[in-house]
């Protein structure tokens, strides 16, 4: 019985751990996948259509302000920046007058790709840390801290029943 309790409780972090990697993969094609795309665009309309998709995601979700940090907040979790950041990016792409030159598009593409990309050792799109549980951060901290409490506590039941065995 004290074995079957303990997986139990293990249960409740692997489930965290299964919503978590769900929620990151979501986001990733629904929202982020389609500002990599923008940022790779060749043309204003390509990623003018691309930002649209973003923002009205963005917005359906209510992702338009907030802060995914659950204890203290720091800019770089500024949803609303980063969110206003994204719709200034596609109100420039839509104000681009068909008879702009090459030059003036390619700028503008340009500098979109360095506003929605993060480039260090590897090329990374800019989001908020926890983004894709967002507005939900503060709950899917405290299942991780109960579920990884519960799982430690399940492992103890477990090696201590094996042990009696």
């Amino acid at each position: 019985m004290k074995v079957f309790a303990g997986v139990l409780l293990i249960l409740v972090f692997l489930a965290w751990v299964v919503f978590r990697i769900v929620n990151v993969i979501t986001f990733g094609i629904d929202c982020e996948g389609h500002i990599k795309r923008a940022a790779d665009a060749n043309t204003v309309e390509l990623a003018t259509q691309e930002m649209k998709t973003v923002v009205s995601y963005l917005k359906n979700r209510g992702m338009t302000s907030g802060y995914t940090s659950v204890v203290y907040r720091t800019p770089d979790e500024d949803v609303g920046f980063w969110y206003q950041n994204l719709e200034s990016s596609l109100k420039e792409l839509e104000t681009v007058s068909p008879q702009a030159s090459q030059l003036e598009k390619s700028n503008l593409l340009m500098k979109l790709r360095e506003t929605l990309l993060d480039e260090g050792q590897s090329v990374s799109v800019t989001s908020p840390e926890g983004i894709s549980v967002f507005p939900n951060n503060t709950a899917y901290a405290i299942w991780c801290l109960i579920g990884f409490v519960f799982g430690i506590v399940g492992v103890i039941m477990i090696i201590s029943e094996i042990e009696d065995f």
